[in-house]
């Protein structure tokens, strides 16, 4: 999700939230703009203790504050499964993405762990004020802005799940896995059951511009594909005037399969289906 010009694969994601309520504005593509601070990413890797708080309780829920951390997986290296703060235990839309365990890809092992604000707000804040993620996700300004932003995830039914994406336990992306079948995206295209949705962005300048975001794109879909039975596809909504976006999503594995007209934007709908998986 390798592009015509892998330096555009910067990693700043654009979805719309102006009837959805829980994801950036514009899009879920990528933009070549340039941070201001790659120190979040590049001084982050975590200690054993620290992996073990990112695993979160096993299978129970959280109230956000980061109260519960939980315990590691028995597995060096893993993580402990759980479930993001404020999703249903017994009603989970998704199958549990915190429970999914790891995507090898060719960068590295990666993890996605589900938000805790309490934990994770201070980073997330960090990364939605770097104005060229600030230019697509519209999420600068105060922390409590982006604990808005994840509040209305939590409260909700399970159907939007933020996550941080932890390559080779550094945390360095921001992911949103959601229904799209149940999202306002569906009133857009022909929606399928069970199709899933994906918003990404990178949070460091360093991790941006060299073909990244493409490799954890396809990693991810596939991911969501393995673990999520029910789903045949996996869906995103790029800008369609942001072709490295495009691009990027193409390298990664989706199709183009048409231009969609959403609130702010017209999008490029673009799919990684199941029966394409080992062609594309």
């Amino acid at each position: 999700m390798s592009p015509t010009d892998e330096s555009t694969d910067a990693g700043t994601a654009r979805a719309t939230r102006a009837d959805r309520g829980s994801g950036p504005r514009a899009g879920t593509g990528f933009d070549p703009g340039t941070g201001t601070d790659c120190e979040d990413t590049l001084e982050l890797r975590l200690s054993d203790e620290l992996i073990a708080l990112f695993a979160g309780g096993a299978g129970g829920t959280g109230s956000g504050d980061g109260a519960e951390e939980g315990a590691p997986d028995a597995t060096p290296g893993r993580f402990a499964h759980g479930v993001p703060d404020g999703s249903p235990d017994d009603d989970d839309l998704l199958d549990r993405v915190g429970g999914w365990g790891p995507a090898r890809t060719p960068a590295g092992v990666l993890h996605l762990v589900p938000v805790r604000a309490g934990r994770d707000l201070a980073l997330l804040h960090r990364w939605m004020n770097d104005p060229a993620v600030a230019e697509f996700w519209e999420l600068a300004g105060p922390e409590a802005v982006v604990e808005e932003h994840l509040r209305r995830q939590f409260d909700g039914d399970g159907r939007s799940v933020p996550c941080l994406g932890v390559l080779d336990g550094i945390p360095m992306s921001y992911w949103e896995i959601y229904r799209a079948d149940l999202d306002s995206l569906a009133r857009h295209y022909p929606a399928r059951p069970h199709d899933t949705g994906i918003h990404l962005l990178i949070g460091g300048v360093a991790d941006r511009g060299r073909g990244l975001g493409s490799t954890l794109l396809r990693a991810v879909a596939d991911l969501v594909l393995d673990k999520r039975p029910a789903s045949a596809r996996v869906v995103a909504e790029p800008d369609l005037r942001n072709t490295p976006s495009v691009s990027a999503f193409l390298s990664g594995g989706f199709r183009f399969s048409a231009e969609v007209d959403l609130p702010g934007k017209r999008a490029a709908l673009m799919i990684r289906d199941r029966a394409l998986r080992d062609l594309l």
